[in-house]
């Protein structure tokens, strides 16, 4: 965006001095790779090296994947990747990391990698260049155990039948007793099986008894339960009544190993059932459901749509699903749409929201958008009978949600919640220009364009009145400044009297600087596009390194494009802001790291510098907060929210107030120019649910004022 160069008080007495940044430093590969590393390539791995097993649901200590090797020698890992969907979140496996002939190695969260593994994802074994992949799977939702390769090596996943990290798979076949009906329905007595893995269980061989050994069924050969499906054995089939004391049993093939039981003293008003389906405890359900999922008398109305996110935070869309009874429901089977009848996703069986709890719902998962103009509704089974619904006319700034949960009426939220309490509170209030009105001229005329977008200050060793970075978008150019003589010049530096032009780490482009921000001898720039092709996008942070005074060209070292990880924009409508908030100010406030739902931790991310960077995005007025790894490239999307105004046109961080100033300065654009101050950072971003301990928010709207022939000016305090 072209805009007159006017800087703020803001921007010049709020920036704190920064810390140098350590010089940045390529991983080596580890130095003890076994010989064979050396002459096989990685890719001869594929077919011999397995993702074998993964727990995605929170195991001990937390999530893992187990590697197997099927081959007759063992093999060093050491500096492989795994990753899961998104190539974002990556990591290297340490020196040492080798695998057995026939053996198993475990990875663990918190250890071997940083990150989750979500409801629906996949994990991926890479080469150490990061593109050869050895091997991947992908799961639709968590599993009830682990998923598990059936025997181990082999093409065949399923829900195993218990986790066994670190050793063989147990693939027996998991069937469970769902459902008994011990008074007689039309068809007499019955007894309802249910398999809850993803596989068909074939059941031939095992045997249905009563409480009397003498009374046994020895199902038929060849008989199978679907995947997550139910099969019934009537009376009249296995050839016994069940009594008011009685018990069903259902045995293995040896016709000794006890597979499940269920023993009940008196006849059930209608049946015993499973709440829910397979894993719950049994009870006396609402309504017989011989064959279908068990009625466990949770009253529909009791789940409620809670929260929606329609224009995509770092998991994309999502509807958030409340739970106001208090006991567990199940909702399988239940059927969830937008506004298109003609699409919907029905929820697995084993789906359940516990008492007075939340489930979230992602586009990952239901398979399509939700739009600016659009409706989230919930069907009961059979996707006919609505349950709950909710339309909105426009994308929120951040989401809709229901303020109290599961009761009050919908409202714009004030923070993101996804899986937790809503969190809506008061408007944010007005105070007035808290500096100055004064205006003065600091720079001399006529020695920029008109193009100067971003500012960054800076406290430098031996310059008194420290340092002015300067970026300029069209040409992209980089100046440095300091104060002579009360006048704000380029000249201080022979080497940077016309300002250094801006390239991409190819050596190429012209970079569409916006913002800048200073970090020792480091320079970040956000860019918005390429102005030698300015009708394309391409919102990116590119490091420059200033040490070294190198002509009149600097070539980006780093380029984090992170145009695909945000939601798209005009060309001229992209990143324009950027400042640097240290991981001490965010743990010390519990941020919220939405990627992962919890608190921020700075080891979740190597190499990212000591903090995290946030952009301001002009089209929408969002802010995003991104750890940036220095050494393989990639980034992390760990929080978003709204600036407070419908567009942002600059940030920058106060490290000695610990506020967070998002600027708008384009009348043609929004109401009135303004600038916003938050000490509550990120509009009170913060893992508590609770707002009530921290300070509130300011913004100022000073009175515009008129731009004289020499609109190049600084507004002191």
């Amino acid at each position: 965006m072209s805009r007159p160069f006017t800087l703020r008080a803001a921007m010049l007495v709020a920036l704190a001095a920064l810390a140098s940044c350590a010089p940045d430093a390529p991983l080596s590969a580890p130095d003890n790779l076994r010989a064979a590393r050396d002459v096989v390539a990685p890719s001869a791995l594929v077919g011999t090296i397995f993702i074998n097993e993964v727990e995605s649901n929170q195991g001990t200590p937390g999530d893992w994947i187990e590697l197997y090797n099927a081959g007759s020698e063992a093999v060093d890992l050491s500096g492989f990747y795994i990753r899961d969907d998104n190539n974002a979140r990556t990591d290297r496996l340490p020196a040492g990391s080798v695998i057995p002939a026939g053996g198993f190695l475990v990875l663990d969260e918190g250890n071997q990698f940083a990150f989750g593994l979500g409801a629906a994802d996949q994990a991926r074994l890479f080469a150490p260049d990061g593109v050869t992949i050895i091997d991947q799977y992908s799961w639709p939702t968590h599993a009830a155990t682990t998923y598990a390769r059936c025997p181990d090596g082999s093409s065949n996943w399923a829900t195993s039948t218990l986790s066994t990290k670190g050793a063989a798979n147990d693939c027996s076949v998991r069937v469970v007793i769902n459902e008994v009906e011990s008074s007689g329905d039309d068809a007499g007595d019955w007894i309802e099986l249910y398999n809850p893995s993803l596989a068909p269980a074939d059941v031939g061989g095992f045997v249905l008894s009563d409480n009397n050994d003498a009374q046994r069924y020895v199902i038929p050969a060849g008989t199978f339960i679907p995947a997550q499906g139910h099969l019934v054995f009537l009376e009249s089939t296995f050839g016994f009544g069940l009594g008011g004391s009685d018990a069903v049993r259902l045995f293995r093939p040896d016709g000794v190993t006890l597979a499940d039981s269920y023993t009940w003293s008196v006849h059930a008003a209608t049946t015993y059932g499973r709440c829910p389906d397979g894993t719950g405890t049994f009870v006396t359900t609402q309504a017989s459901t011989r064959g279908s999922t068990n009625n466990c008398g949770a009253p529909t109305a009791a789940v409620k749509i809670n929260e929606v996110e329609s224009n995509g935070d770092v998991v994309g869309d999502w509807v958030e699903l409340f739970n106001t009874s208090a006991q567990p429901v199940d909702l399988s089977g239940y059927v969830f749409r937008d506004n298109d009848n003609t699409r919907g996703y029905t929820l697995p069986g084993g789906t359940v929201i516990p008492a007075n709890g939340y489930l979230v719902l992602l586009e990952s998962q239901f398979g399509f958008g939700l739009g600016g103009g659009d409706e989230a509704r919930l069907f009961a089974p059979g996707g006919v009978t609505l349950v709950d619904s909710y339309a909105w006319p426009t994308h929120a700034a951040l989401t809709y949600g229901r303020c109290p949960d599961g009761t009050g009426a919908f409202a714009s939220t004030t923070v993101s919640t996804r899986g937790t309490a809503n969190v809506c509170g008061t408007p944010l209030s007005f105070l007035a220009w808290p500096g100055s009105a004064t205006v003065s001229t600091v720079d001399a005329a006529n020695t920029f364009g008109s193009n100067m977008s971003g500012l960054s200050f800076q406290s430098v060793a031996g310059v008194p009145t420290g340092v002015v970075w300067a970026v300029k978008n069209g040409p992209g150019t980089l100046y440095r400044l300091t104060n002579v003589n009360g006048i704000w010049t380029p000249r201080a530096s022979r080497l940077w009297s016309n300002g250094k032009a801006l390239r991409y780490p190819d050596g190429t482009g012209d970079v569409d600087a916006e913002g800048v921000v200073a970090r020792g001898t480091a320079i970040y720039v956000s860019a918005e596009r390429n102005n030698n092709a300015s009708s394309v996008s391409r919102l990116s942070i590119l490091r420059y390194d200033v040490a070294v005074e190198n002509g009149a060209t600097l070539v980006a070292t780093h380029e984090w494009n992170l145009t695909a990880a945000l939601p798209a924009v005009g060309a001229n409508l992209g990143l324009e802001g950027i400042t640097f908030v240290p991981d001490a100010y965010l743990t010390a406030r519990g941020f919220l790291d939405e990627s992962k739902g919890r608190a921020y931790s700075p080891a979740d991310y190597p190499n990212h510098q000591g903090g995290l960077f946030l952009v301001a995005v002009e089209g929408t007025g969002m802010v995003h907060a991104f750890a940036l790894d220095h050494v393989n490239g990639s980034f992390t999307r760990v929080a978003s929210f709204a600036g407070g105004y419908p567009g942002a046109m600059d940030l920058t961080f106060d490290a000695e107030l610990g506020q967070l100033w998002v600027i708008c300065d384009a009348p043609v654009r929004v109401a009135a120019p303004c600038i916003a101050s938050t000490r509550r950072m990120v509009r009170s971003h913060v893992a508590s649910s609770s707002c009530a301990s921290v300070s509130s928010v300011r913004r100022a709207c000073p009175t515009p004022t008129t731009k004289a022939s020499r609109s190049r000016r600084y507004r002191l305090a």
